[in-house]
């Protein structure tokens, strides 16, 4: 019993800590002036055949973030312990999380994945 109570307040703990972090991501939000500029570039490669992922940072979603070195304070993320970290050079934005803007025909999996991110949302 002992075993199964450490398992589920281990669940508890991390589903505390991700809601967490959403509310400091919302918190923290800085409308973007190049987003709507990217987006239209990405439907101009889109439309000559050409598809990339671009990285963009979460919080001003600019797209000058760039991988933090082991010298410059991610040696855990070098070494493959941890996730790699990130750091966003407009507002200083720095984490283990980053999202990437892309012009991709998406697939059945991510369909599903932003099908099921819709229904979370509206259940809330």
């Amino acid at each position: 019993m002992l075993f199964e109570d450490c398992i589920v307040e281990e669940d508890e703990r991390k589903r505390k800590k991700r809601r967490r972090q959403l509310t400091l991501l919302k918190q923290e939000e800085i409308p973007s002036e190049t987003l709507p500029e990217m987006m239209v570039v990405l439907e101009e490669l889109r439309k000559e055949g050409k598809f990339v992922d671009v990285q963009i940072c979460p919080r001003c979603k600019g797209a000058k973030v760039k991988r933090v070195t082991s010298m410059g304070g991610d040696m855990s993320g070098h070494l493959a312990l941890t996730p790699v970290k990130y750091e966003c050079l407009d507002c200083g934005w720095r984490e283990r999380l980053v999202l990437k803007a892309t012009n991709r025909p998406l697939g059945l999996k991510e369909i599903a994945i932003i099908a099921e991110a819709i229904d979370t949302k509206d259940e809330k």
